[in-house]
């Protein structure tokens, strides 16, 4: 049965004001969490959220096929995009960090050309110079961090895009995982998979958490259950009836939301420059994704998963 039309849209939108706090609430937590134990405890506090609800319509039974897909995204999506991102924010602001993220379209479209077969248009090359140009600019900018030096910045702006790396690759692998799994049972694993592959980071996370305000810990629980457990659940159930392609223009709205969010709760604005940076990743996406790109969109739509 088909959903009513305005479901999928409200699922997009808890996503998208979830994650862009998300982006938030990471940076303040950078006082008090490192990278790894952070996101050790924001996978473990998501798997055991959705659990309850998860188990409650049965055990998934994926195929082995799938649970390979679902190692890979819990691996890439739930652990290593999380840890860089971490990691990234600081040294970026949270709204410069979440720009960054916005050139995700154009590597799904790459990364759909290379594993799914379709050629590289003119489009496609221009756009993803032109936006990764705008990397480069807001990675230059100083991203509003006075008292971290040039490198740092660079170096988290790196790391900003090896998430919009790992995010592209478990888009690509989580379509056709949706059309046979139920959303929830997708998150849930992912998150599973995702927190055993952090457990790492355990002993460290158990000293940080001793040491950590009480504010700070009802911070992480909020990350786990609200831009994880619930955000994650609404992105993969906005999945099953939209295409890849059209889901992933709706992120564009995450950045502005998330520089609202800074300027309220942080006092943080990205400097200028990563503005004008900004600015150029997205002409370089909306390049990318002219017409000749709807091939790709329908490859992603109905191609089985590489695996």
């Amino acid at each position: 049965m088909q959903p009513r039309p305005a479901l999928p849209l409200i699922a997009v939108g808890v996503t998208l004001v979830f994650w862009a706090s998300a982006f938030v609430a990471i940076r303040h937590l950078g006082h008090d969490f490192s990278a790894g134990p952070l996101t050790l405890a924001r996978q473990g506090v998501a798997a055991l959220a959705l659990g309850a609800f998860a188990l409650r319509s049965g055990l998934p039974r994926p195929t082995a096929a799938q649970w390979r897909s679902l190692v890979v995204i819990g691996v890439l999506w739930f652990a290593v995009y999380h840890l860089a991102l971490n990691q990234g924010e600081v040294w970026v602001d949270a709204g410069t960090a979440s720009m960054l993220l916005q050139v995700s379209p154009v590597l799904v479209a790459v990364l759909a050309a290379m594993f799914l077969g379709e050629r590289f248009t003119t489009p496609l090359v221009v756009g993803l110079l032109v936006a990764f140009a705008g990397v480069a600019l807001i990675g230059l900018s100083g991203s509003g961090n006075d008292g971290v030096d040039s490198g740092k910045v660079v170096l988290g702006a790196l790391l900003c895009l090896v998430s919009a790396v790992t995010y592209s690759v478990s888009l690509i692998l989580q379509k056709p995982l949706v059309a046979d799994l139920s959303a929830i049972h997708v998150t849930w694993l992912a998150c599973v998979i995702g927190a055993v592959t952090c457990l790492p980071f355990a002993p460290a996370l158990a000293s940080e958490v001793a040491a950590a305000p009480a504010s700070s810990l009802w911070w992480v629980v909020y990350l786990g259950v609200f831009p994880t457990a619930v955000a994650f659940t609404t992105y993969a159930y906005a999945l099953q009836h939209m295409t890849a392609s059209s889901l992933g223009v709706t992120t564009y709205l995450v950045p502005p939301i998330t520089i609202v969010m800074a300027l309220v709760l942080l006092g943080e604005t990205p400097p200028t420059v990563a503005y004008v940076g900004g600015g150029l990743a997205l002409i370089g996406v909306a390049i990318a994704r002219r017409a000749p790109k709807r091939r790709v969109a329908d490859a992603v739509e109905k191609e089985p998963t590489p695996a």
